[in-house]
């Protein structure tokens, strides 16, 4: 396939772009982030008075949806929904995510792992699939996955996400080489110590010892510094990135000590 006629183009303004998990964190970052480029914008989380609230905030052409990304009857609904509501569907950001540590003897570690490869892995190829008959259309298709840095080396007591995670870097090459020749990219981005939901259960004085010996640039992330990376990877201009797992994570994974 060759390149769209405007694939220099920097702007997202008028693409319309479905985000998961976009109630809180980095998926909140992300929507209210395309929407102030100008794109039309999916806000999609479990609770719709969420979902709502931000889309609310957002204002302009942003609309909320509830979708429980676990349940494939409402993203084989809501996908093409919201590709109806916007015309269209030229983005697809796979964000939402769940974490829950449990050691291997945990009587109930079966029960984590089914919902946490549910939510983390399973969704993200159920709603790629539901969304490529849009993606197809578009000119500059793009789809973005948020894995983890867990996904490049685990934390004790989290097999289940890291295994999960990792899955999704392994997903993201085989849909970039099955999908590369209609043009459709599909990235990955691996955070790392971000300030979100997942994280305000650690201490701050424990945020800052572990970001001082642990990344390169001694801070824990925020939101909007990945979202900053995932707009960039959908650019038009970014048409010939595909398949490519990008940490962002402060220089944890390059650090030895």
């Amino acid at each position: 396939m060759n390149p769209d006629p405007n694939s220099n183009s920097r702007s997202v303004a008028g693409m319309a772009v479905l985000i998961t998990g976009a109630g809180s964190g980095m998926g909140r970052a992300t929507a209210e982030l395309f929407a102030a480029e100008g794109a039309m914008v999916a806000v999609t989380d479990r609770t719709f008075d969420v979902a709502q609230a931000v889309a609310q905030g957002i204002g302009g052409t942003a609309r909320a949806w509830q979708l429980d990304v676990s349940d494939a009857v409402q993203i084989a609904a809501v996908t093409p929904e919201v590709a109806t509501h916007f015309g269209g569907l030229d983005v697809l950001v796979n964000n939402a995510g769940i974490a829950d540590f449990r050691k291997l003897d945990d009587p109930d570690y079966d029960e984590v792992w089914q919902r946490i490869l549910a939510v983390n892995l399973t969704a993200h190829q159920r709603l790629v699939r539901a969304a490529l008959p849009w993606l197809r259309r578009s000119p500059s298709p793009r789809i973005v996955n948020i894995a983890s840095t867990e996904a490049l080396g685990a934390t004790p007591g989290n097999s289940a996400y890291a295994a999960a995670k990792a899955g999704v870097t392994g997903l993201t090459r085989a849909l970039a080489v099955d999908l590369g020749r209609e043009g459709i990219t599909v990235n990955c981005i691996c955070p790392g110590p971000i300030e979100t939901g997942m994280t305000d259960a650690i201490a701050a004085a424990d945020k800052q010892v572990f970001a001082r010996r642990r990344t390169a640039l001694r801070r824990y992330g925020q939101p909007q510094e990945v979202a900053q990376m995932t707009l960039s990877l959908c650019l038009p201009a970014s048409a010939y990135v595909t398949g490519a797992v990008i940490p962002v994570d402060g220089g944890l994974m390059a650090r030895n000590a």
